[in-house]
């Protein structure tokens, strides 16, 4: 697995912060009619046993809410990435439809709460440490062009951000042509879920992925 760790600045905000991380072989595709449907019934569930107001009181999100407070970052104005998709199914919205591996991440995010990263392993450069984005850096957003990153807990490798839990940046995005997969998982509150979380993210990766050459680590 690629060196990851996390910045002491970052744990003296953040001191409960975990990342759950796995690293495979995967296929990504653009058809995947199975996975389609499995997502079509689960959000179809979630909307109807989940309200707005109530998103912000489920545990993974509210210990992401306080994480991005300790950090100095707005999470109202600067939403991570799992309240964002949880919000557009409990509004009838549904969930982007990109890739399956996209795909199948963001279904983990809005059943689990926890925000996701999902990268292209081979465009990371080095180690990687997740830290706290500074004033003015360039980080060009899926989606959203330029995001302010300033104290956003901020992926690093030795060619700059690429990561952060309200949006991933274009560099590292998976694409049709990614074969090593990254995907860490933003447990910011210690909950005791993650293992199971990142056990079911395996099983739709090998199921709707074809994923293989596991790797898995818990990092604090």
């Amino acid at each position: 697995m690629i060196p990851i760790s996390i910045s002491s600045e970052v744990k003296s905000k953040c001191p409960q912060l975990q990342l759950g991380c796995i690293q495979c072989n995967l296929i990504v595709t653009n058809e995947y009619p199975t996975l389609l449907e499995l997502i079509q019934k689960e959000l179809t569930e979630l909307q109807s046993k989940l309200s707005v107001e109530e998103i912000s009181k489920i545990p993974s999100i509210q210990s992401s809410r306080i994480g991005y407070k300790s950090l100095g970052k707005d999470p109202a104005r600067y939403r991570l990435s799992a309240e964002a998709l949880l919000r557009r199914v409990v509004k009838g919205k549904g969930l982007y439809q990109v890739n399956n591996v996209v795909d199948l991440l963001n279904l983990t995010s809005v059943k689990s709460g926890f925000s996701i990263g999902g990268y292209d392993a081979e465009k990371i450069k080095g180690d990687v440490q997740l830290t706290i984005g500074k004033a003015n850096e360039p980080y060009e957003a899926i989606g959203r062009g330029e995001l302010n990153i300033e104290f956003l807990p901020t992926f690093r490798d030795q060619e700059g951000p690429f990561g952060s839990p309200t949006s991933d940046s274009v560099r590292t995005m998976v694409t049709p042509k990614t074969q090593q997969f990254l995907m860490p998982i933003f447990n910011f509150g210690g909950l005791q879920n993650l293992e199971e979380v990142m056990s079911n993210a395996i099983v739709l990766l090998e199921k709707h992925a074809t994923g293989s050459t596991f790797e898995t680590r818990i990092i604090t």
